[in-house]
């Protein structure tokens, strides 16, 4: 049986101690986890899909993660140690590019949706078109971008709609609160009130099923 050689040194008995300038944090154990981990045979890797151990499992791979490669792989010299931790170590921050680039798409594409929905358009037109919102915010009143909430639309026609519209004008800012249902293919405000920022009461538009409203209220 051939006895397992580690190199830089022929001969070299496996599992040898990494050197000193070799043992340095490992961003492609950090990135990677598991993957890095059955590709240099670490197979205490895979700890990751355990919960909660998987949270110091991450650290530890970025501490760990060279000594272990080391060990646990035959390597021709240094170098090639290097090239290869190197590559893993690219490889893991071109996937978390990539991946937070996919998750910026979908919050982008998430945020435009709610701005071309009808129930956005009618409640931006019921807002710029109030003397009450105008005294208080000035003029122009623009929408902030991050638009959340969520719009549902039932195969019947109907549907809900519930939003939260940032807002800001030159004298305040502050948020519209939304609530809005389809009836025969027609979405019809329900309430849609304004909270102006430095402790103003809500100024309410529209409140047709008079849903309670928190604080004082100047009814228009």
């Amino acid at each position: 049986m051939v006895k397992r050689t580690a190199m830089p040194y022929p001969g070299q008995p496996f599992d040898t101690p990494i050197p000193a300038r070799l043992n340095r944090w490992n961003w492609g154990a950090f990135f990677l986890n598991w993957i890095w981990g059955i590709g240099n045979n670490t197979w205490i890797a895979l700890l990751m899909f355990v919960p909660f151990i998987n949270v110091v499992m991450l650290i530890a791979l970025g501490v760990k993660g060279s000594d272990w490669a080391w060990r646990n792989n035959l390597w021709r010299d240094e170098e090639h140690f290097r090239r290869n931790q190197r590559r893993w170590a690219i490889a893991g921050v071109l996937s978390w590019v990539v991946v937070f680039a996919l998750v910026a798409y979908s919050a982008t594409s998430l945020l435009g949706f709610m701005k071309n929905t009808e129930v956005y358009r009618m409640s931006m037109q019921e807002i710029t078109n109030s003397p009450a919102i105008e005294s208080v915010f000035g003029k122009p009143i623009e929408a902030g971008w991050f638009v959340t909430g969520k719009v549902t639309v039932a195969m019947s026609g109907g549907g809900q709609a519930a939003l939260n519209i940032p807002l800001s004008g030159p004298k305040s800012s502050g948020s519209a609160i939304v609530q809005a249902e389809r009836v025969d293919g027609k979405w019809v405000l329900n309430l849609l009130v304004v909270r102006p920022d430095k402790d103003r009461p809500p100024i309410v538009l529209t409140n047709r099923k008079n849903i309670p409203i928190p604080g004082q209220a100047t009814e228009i």
